[in-house]
């Protein structure tokens, strides 16, 4: 019995329960904003802030999940057009970031009366993934997608570039399980520890994301589902 297709298959299994279980994450924050929270706005200051939880949700936990395991998932494809859609992934992902941000501080600034930005642990821990987004993004352009680049440096760089990945991720999932309780909190006050549907909903929404991070780290972390690692390094064509 050859080992390599039982191990394909695996992750074929994993993978599929990995889209379904991000897609159901997305339609669950969806859900919460217009159930729970008064839908979406362009306009209204109160309701434009709910753009930034799906935004982010969508961005940095769904697709920055998809780039993580793009070359796992695609392995047998040409490294450079994963190298490519990799980048176009993260280039999206930096968009939807930007809009969720100006989301946040918008309806922060036109609140009656105006609400103080960057104070909680959520922003703080926030502004410390796209920090290092940013630098990873750009890092990523210039090692790995620059041309002259020797492939030396882009053997040394690899592992800090993949852990890095990873610990962003992480971050981002520990930003978003701190914003939905914030969120929660403030939107529910005294209300939130007599479990009203909307906690237990915002809640469940937050246990799921960590399962869904638990999921995504393994596939990322587990030996046997690596591309292989001769194909890695060649010069690129």
């Amino acid at each position: 019995m050859q080992l390599q297709p039982i191990i394909s298959q695996q992750y074929t299994i994993l993978y599929t329960i990995f889209q379904i279980t991000g897609l159901i994450l997305i339609y669950l924050v969806y859900y919460w904003i217009v159930n729970f929270r008064g839908g979406f706005s362009f306009t209204e200051a109160k309701i434009i802030f709910n753009w930034h939880p799906l935004l982010m949700t969508i961005a940095f936990i769904y697709l920055l999940a998809n780039s993580i395991l793009h070359y796992r998932s695609f392995r047998n494809n040409n490294k450079q057009i994963l190298k490519n859609q990799h980048a176009i992934i993260h280039g999206l992902i930096l968009i939807l970031i930007l809009l969720a941000g100006c989301a946040a501080l918008i309806s922060h600034v036109y609140a009656s009366p105006p609400i103080p930005n960057f104070y909680s642990l959520h922003s703080w821990v926030g502004i410390l993934t796209i920090v290092l987004f940013l630098y990873q993004f750009l890092s990523g352009l210039i090692f790995f997608l620059y041309p002259g680049i020797s492939t030396q440096y882009k053997e040394v760089m690899a592992p800090y570039h993949v852990f890095f990945g990873i610990f962003i991720f992480m971050l981002a999932v520990t930003t978003s399980v701190l914003g939905f309780a914030e969120k929660l909190i403030f939107a529910l006050d005294t209300q939130y520890k007599l479990f009203p549907a909307e906690a237990l909903f915002g809640n469940f929404i937050g246990v799921l994301t960590i399962i869904y991070s638990g999921l995504v780290v393994y596939m990322a972390t587990k030996p046997e589902f690596k591309r292989n690692p001769n194909l890695e390094y060649k010069p690129l064509v």
